[in-house]
């Protein structure tokens, strides 16, 4: 019980200390949040047929939501990770007799209010300008689901911040990013793609995460394929990302 309150307090302090150094440069937190906002308010707002349709608005606006967890995750943990590995003060931080995880579970936490800032932007402008009306227990559940099924995206940015140098980590991340935001529908509905690409998608962990938290803020049933999709990725995922780490930890601080 001592390990855990005293692992759970270190990654507060990890938590805190992560969004105080992303403070001081605001640009990049304001990125993190106005990025999603910024592409709900230029493509979908103009577009009266979406913006005046309640369910078509709300799928949007939960797909920008689903985004805009991706899009943290990814640069959060691939950007910013393989930044912190070529600096001194982080590599000596992980020869410190503190966990790892506690660390992680700090960068996780600092990841989830920019995030969750994000979200409520994004909802707030959805409620108010256009013809979205979800049920507010969906929007809780929704949201959670989000918060959920954005694990993949963070375990595949630890992979990429692990793995690539923070040069190499630029390229990556912002190709990964629009190419599976494009290829899961976040930008347009599935339902417009080619037969091969909608059911291609749906092999890809942001397509499961984004039709999984539409049906539950529209109220409809959720789909069968989405949740072994997300568990398979979540354990695909995890094992590398962890055998990586550790790979790197012992490679370059033991």
């Amino acid at each position: 019980m001592t390990t855990i309150v005293g692992g759970t307090r270190l990654a507060l302090v990890h938590a805190k200390y992560a969004l105080l150094e992303q403070s001081r440069v605001p640009i990049a937190i304001i990125s993190s949040l106005a990025f999603p906002v910024l592409i709900f308010c230029f493509f979908v707002l103009p577009v009266e047929a979406v913006r005046e349709n309640p369910a078509a608005a709300t799928a949007t606006m939960f797909a920008m939501i689903v985004f805009a967890f991706m899009s943290n995750g990814l640069f959060s943990f691939g950007l910013d990770l393989a930044q912190q590995r070529e600096l001194p003060w982080v590599p000596y931080l992980r020869t410190l007799p503190g966990p790892p995880a506690s660390r992680l579970a700090g960068l996780v936490l600092s990841t989830l209010v920019t995030a969750s800032l994000a979200m409520v932007l994004v909802l707030t402008i959805g409620l108010l300008f256009t013809a979205a009306r979800p049920e507010p227990l969906a929007v809780v559940v929704a949201g959670l689901a989000v918060i959920v099924s954005s694990v993949p995206s963070a375990l595949l940015g630890l992979i990429i911040g692990t793995a690539c140098s923070a040069k190499a980590a630029i390229a990556v991340t912002q190709l990964v990013m629009f190419t599976t935001a494009f290829a899961s529908g976040l930008f347009m509905p599935p339902e417009v793609f080619p037969a091969w690409l909608e059911l291609g998608s749906r092999i890809l962990p942001v397509r499961a995460a984004r039709d999984l938290t539409i049906s539950i803020a529209l109220g409809e049933a959720i789909p069968v394929w989405a949740i072994p999709v997300l568990l398979a990725w979540t354990i695909a995922l995890g094992v590398i990302g962890i055998r990586l780490y550790r790979r790197d930890e012992g490679r370059r601080f033991r």
